[in-house]
């Protein structure tokens, strides 16, 4: 190796430790790893094991057996409304107690023979062995300006609340609204309940409070805070005012 060689090669060298190292710093820790080339651009989005695209939240990924649980759960509801016991009930399918109870605890996914033969046994229609999976499924669909009107607990004068959709199951309560703040509107910063509100300004101009902040919020401004703090529209600066609210809470609180 020249003298006018080495310089070059040790730059190289440099460069490529610090791109390994940089790959390890975002994430990727094996070194093996890091030294594998780039994916091409060209190559699709990665995907979850069974070809689900990622999404960018940080939401848990649904159970992979979640119709088999669902389906277990509620085979055995069925048997201990019926006083049942799982020997009993295997008997009646003609199936093992040990098949028995992996379909009661969601892990395998049984035959639609042997599913045919439960609700047999089980003196049910087929279809009601997924009512629990099914009800699972909540969604709420409400079509432009059709949302509810309603009088939310401490709204004031020209205030309106519009309701924009609901579901009735979960351990999460969502309540979004779509607030319309009037010409007559009276500014309020008392507003406190439990759980964490998000805003999103639409149209207008409003210095909202949180505590001993205010914010002035414009359209496409977002804001997101603990909402057991005193907070509400303290200035209404140009109308008219409406903003996307929606509050969110555990349904049963510890």
């Amino acid at each position: 190796m020249s003298k006018r060689q080495a310089p070059h090669l040790i730059c190289g060298r440099i460069r490529d430790y610090l791109e390994e190292e940089w790959l390890v710093f975002r994430g990727r820790t094996d070194p093996w790893e890091a030294r594998m080339p780039a994916k091409k651009q060209s190559e699709p989005p990665t995907t979850e094991e069974g070809g689900d695209y990622l999404t960018g939240s940080n939401a848990p990924a649904v159970n992979e057996r979640a119709l088999e649980r669902a389906l277990g759960a509620q085979v055995r509801t069925l048997r201990r409304q019926q006083d049942l016991s799982g020997a009993d009930l295997a008997a009646a399918a003609g199936i093992s107690l040990g098949m028995m109870s992996k379909i009661e605890n969601g892990q395998i996914s049984a035959s639609l023979g042997t599913l045919k033969s439960l609700a047999a046994a089980l003196s049910v229609p087929l279809s009601s062995l997924f009512a629990m999976f099914e009800e699972r499924q909540d969604c709420s669909f409400v079509r432009a300006s059709q949302g509810v009107v309603i009088d939310r607990r401490g709204t004031k004068a020209g205030h309106v609340y519009q309701l924009l959709g609901h579901v009735l199951r979960g351990d999460v309560v969502v309540e979004p609204y779509l607030i319309t703040l009037s010409e007559g509107a009276v500014p309020y910063t008392s507003f406190a309940h439990g759980g964490v509100e998000f805003i999103y300004m639409l149209e207008g101009q409003v210095r909202y409070r949180h505590g001993t902040d205010a914010y002035d919020l414009n359209p496409g401004d977002a804001l997101l805070f603990d909402s057991s703090a005193l907070h509400g529209p303290e200035t209404l600066l140009k109308h008219p005012m409406r903003y996307l609210s929606v509050i969110i809470y555990p349904r049963h609180p510890a």
